[in-house]
């Protein structure tokens, strides 16, 4: 019989138990979750892809406050403040000694330690100590050599002493010496302004014609009239006097009803007069006076020039080798006992035939129509004035020696206060009272210079206590010639700005700020002004 071919079945599969495909399961869940924490902890912590065409975010690290540093007595800046202030004392000792190999090392650290905190200080960030500690090793070790030096404790505290008390005599001594070379600025007159006057009075002089012509103005009419309005400036300064007519003319409404009384000394009296006959301002009278012709001023009828005829007060105030440092330096200015400075107080003999005057300092400049002034109401006062007392400043006290009983028997201390520099005066009360004697009297009580130091304010308080009539704040702003900070929307809504201080607005210490208000009305056009190349 023939075999049966073998039969090419598939074989049948055997099936795996139901318990290992359940693992198996497991094995691919637990694998499955691995996979996607790893995946987020990838994402995560991968870097940013930056972006060429964008911009890069650098995210701010917090600044620390390195003042607090220096505070701090347990941080590493501090650590090397004090080692520094230290090793600086060591190289002042070490020069002393001759030790200058010392000196130079103590002077490299110094320059090491104040890199490392300039950095700190820039950066905002707390000096580490990696970057402290070798430079606090090495100036430790070379203070540690300064001691061994026999630089001790002792001896270091003794030089430091003399050296601080050696600064702060210098420190005194140039304190007083910026104060008098101020003064000297402020007191001297500027080659450009006295070559003005040189040509001013070469024209006076070369010229017969303005001679005429100021004896005809002198006999006008118009000098004389109480139906205009007059105005009255003390100065021999031929510029400043310029600028404050024609500022006042420039900004009144009918400038041919002004009238200008001005009074300057010989030496300036052909120079006024010439500047005033050579220019046009816009048609308003220009009275010119010389002091010398005032012969009633003499030393029997005013203590002040009785005063000025004394040696010890021109000692006072004109001998440099008198005075005493310990003083100050303004209160011997000469200007403040010039007959010129004090001639405010003789008015209504100068101008015997007028009534109401406005007197003007010449280092004011006027903004506004001033004739308004002539119409205010002083209810019997003799002057009106604006006042500069704020809560306890420039208050009589501050003025005036009130432990003298002659001051305070008569005169309130906490007084408001005033200024000189724009003022309207009414000269019929001005005689009626006998303000004149009054400033006779106080002037001889203050002959030994007790009451007040110098200076016409004081005088004025005193001669006007109970006469002076309050005037708006907006009439006359002060500070020009000295305060840095006045508000801009004041100085436009006054009348009258007032440059008082030593930073005249013709002088090169002038405050740059407010020099334009006086330099506009300046003629810088003028050939004499452009001749002494005054701008």
């Amino acid at each position: 019989m023939r075999r049966r071919a073998p039969e090419y079945r598939r074989p049948s599969r055997r099936r795996l138990p139901g318990w290992i495909w359940w693992l198996l399961g497991i094995f691919l869940l637990v694998g499955l979750m691995l996979f996607v924490l790893h995946h987020n902890q990838k994402e995560q912590f991968r870097p940013p892809v930056v972006d060429n065409d964008s911009e890069i975010e650098e995210v701010p690290r917090e600044k620390v406050n390195f003042t607090e540093e220096l505070l701090s007595s347990t941080s590493f800046a501090r650590q090397l403040a004090d080692q520094m202030t230290l090793a600086k004392a060591y190289v002042i000792l070490a020069k002393e000694h001759g030790n200058l190999q010392l000196a130079w090392e103590l002077s490299s650290q110094i320059r090491n330690c104040q890199r490392v905190l300039s950095e700190g200080a820039v950066s905002g960030r707390a000096i580490t100590q990696e970057e402290a500690h070798p430079i606090i090793s090495r100036l430790a070790r070379l203070i540690y050599k300064a001691q061994d030096s026999h630089y001790d404790i002792s001896t270091t505290i003794v030089t430091l002493k003399s050296h601080a008390l050696a600064l702060e005599e210098r420190a005194k001594a140039a304190i007083v010496q910026s104060a008098e070379f101020g003064q000297l600025a402020a007191e001297s007159l500027p080659k450009n302004l006295h070559c003005l006057t040189v040509k001013l009075t070469e024209e006076w002089l070369r010229n017969p014609m303005h001679r005429s012509r100021s004896e005809e103005q002198r006999n006008s009419t118009r000098l004389v009239d109480n139906n205009l309005y007059h105005f009255c400036i003390f100065s021999d300064n031929v510029l400043a006097t310029s600028v404050v007519v024609n500022s006042t003319v420039s900004n009144a409404n009918h400038p041919q009803q002004l009238v200008f009384h001005v009074v300057t000394d010989r030496i300036h009296f052909g120079a006024m007069w010439t500047w005033f006959l050579i220019n046009d301002f816009k048609g308003c009278t220009v009275e010119v006076l010389c002091i010398d012709e005032f012969s009633w001023l003499n030393a029997s009828s005013s203590p002040l020039v009785r005063q000025l005829a004394e040696v010890e007060t021109q000692s006072y105030y004109y001998s440099a080798g008198s005075k005493n440092l310990e003083r100050e330096i303004k209160f011997h200015n000469p200007k403040f006992v010039s007959l010129l400075n004090h001639l405010r107080f003789y008015i209504p003999q100068i101008l015997p035939n007028l009534e109401k005057v406005v007197f003007l300092d010449d280092d004011v400049v006027v903004q506004k129509d001033l004739t308004q002034l002539f119409s205010i109401e002083l209810h019997g006062n003799v002057i009106g004035a604006v006042e500069t007392c704020l809560e306890s400043f420039h208050r009589y006290h501050k003025y005036l020696n009130f432990s003298h009983p002659t001051v305070s028997s008569k005169i309130d201390p906490h007084t408001c206060g005033w200024a000189f520099g724009m003022n309207i005066f009414d000269l019929i009360a001005w005689r009626k009272a006998n303000a004149t004697s009054m400033y006779h009297y106080w002037q001889e009580q203050n002959s030994d210079l007790l009451l007040w130091k110098t200076g016409t304010l004081p005088a004025g308080l005193l001669t006007f206590y109970g006469l002076m009539e309050p005037l708006d704040r907006r009439w006359h702003v002060l500070g020009l010639g000295y305060d840095l900070d006045i508000d801009d929307r004041l100085i436009e809504s006054a009348a009258v700005v007032h440059y008082n201080g030593n930073m005249k607005p013709w002088l090169k210490l002038a405050i740059r700020r407010y020099k334009y208000i006086w330099e506009r009305y300046v003629n810088f056009s003028h050939p004499y002004v452009r001749e002494c190349m005054l701008h």
